[in-house]
C-alpha cells in the first residue's frame, strides 16, 4: 500500500520468530519473501528510477555473520529471479476470474522455479563467483578472523 501511495522509502528484509532480526531472511518461509518481493516488484518498487532503498536488517548470533548475510542476500536474489518470473498478465486473468486455484498455480509455478543456475551465470557475466557461499568459504576468511578473534567465539546471546 505505501508503495502504491508513493509513501515508502526503504524495504528492510529480515525474519524473525524468536526475537528480532534473529534470522537469515527467508529462512523460516521463503514463500512470504516471494509474496512481498512479487508485491515490491508490481507496485514499481525495482524500477530504475524508483526511490525505495533496499536493506538487510539482521543480527546473526548463532550462525556466523558474514556467511548468514551472504545467504541473506542470496536468498533476496533468489526470490527477487523468481518473483519476475511470475506471469503477471496470465495472474490478473485467473484472479479476475475467480480461479482461485489458477492463480495459486501461476505463483507456484514461479516460486518452484529453479532460478539458481541462471542467477551463478548472471554473477559471472559481471565477474563475480557464480557462488558466493563457497567462494566465501574457499576465501579463508572466516578462519582468518575466527583465529584472530579476541576471546575466540564471535559475540552472540550465547545461543
Amino acid at each position: 500500500q505505501l508503495l502504491r501511495l508513493g509513501k515508502l522509502g526503504s524495504f528492510d528484509f529480515n525474519s524473525r520468530f524468536y526475537a528480532d532480526d534473529d534470522l537469515i531472511v527467508g529462512a523460516a518461509d521463503p514463500f512470504q519473501l516471494f509474496r512481498i518481493l512479487y508485491e515490491v516488484i508490481r507496485g514499481g518498487g525495482l524500477a530504475e528510477d524508483s526511490p525505495v532503498a533496499f536493506m538487510l536488517d539482521q543480527c546473526h548470533n548463532v550462525e556466523d555473520k558474514i556467511p548468514g548475510q551472504i545467504r541473506s542476500v542470496l536468498n533476496v536474489q533468489e526470490m527477487t529471479a523468481r518473483a519476475l518470473l511470475v506471469d503477471r498478465e496470465a495472474l490478473t486473468a485467473a484472479q479476475l476470474a475467480g480461479d482461485v486455484l489458477g492463480a495459486n498455480g501461476i505463483l507456484m509455478d514461479a516460486f518452484y522455479t529453479d532460478v539458481r543456475p541462471d542467477l551463478a551465470t548472471w554473477r559471472q557475466s559481471r565477474g563475480l563467483e557464480g557462488d558466493p557461499m563457497a567462494a566465501y568459504a574457499a576465501s579463508g576468511y572466516q578462519q582468518s578472523i575466527a583465529d584472530t578473534r579476541v576471546g575466540g567465539q564471535q559475540a552472540s546471546w550465547g545461543a
